[in-house]
């Protein structure tokens, strides 16, 4: 089995759903960390989905500021990660470990 450290997603939000990655058939993908990047001078609301469950919510981001989250969840083949924010100033950094 091969892993291969990766950035799962880079990339700004949109105001719906959207998937930011979908794991790979025959793959397995921990995702490590995730932080939300806030770059506009008002303060937003982000929201992130893993195979459809919610993990955040509607959760307040401050102006010019980011949230870090560290964690360890494992998605099989064909699971994504979802999200959207109130703003496409906020950014999604998504980092993982993908299981060939």
């Amino acid at each position: 089995m091969a892993t291969t450290s990766k950035a799962l997603a880079r990339t700004a939000a949109a105001t719906s759903s959207t998937t930011l990655y979908t794991v790979p058939s025959a793959t397995t993908t921990v995702i490590t960390n995730i932080v939300v990047a806030n770059g506009a001078a008002t303060a937003g609301t982000f929201t992130i989905l893993l195979d459809d469950i919610e993990l955040q919510k509607d959760t307040a981001i401050a102006a010019n500021s980011s949230i870090y989250i560290d964690l360890k969840q494992v998605l099989a083949a064909t699971k994504t990660i979802k999200g959207l924010a109130s703003a496409t100033t906020i950014d999604f950094h998504i980092s993982g470990v993908e299981i060939a």
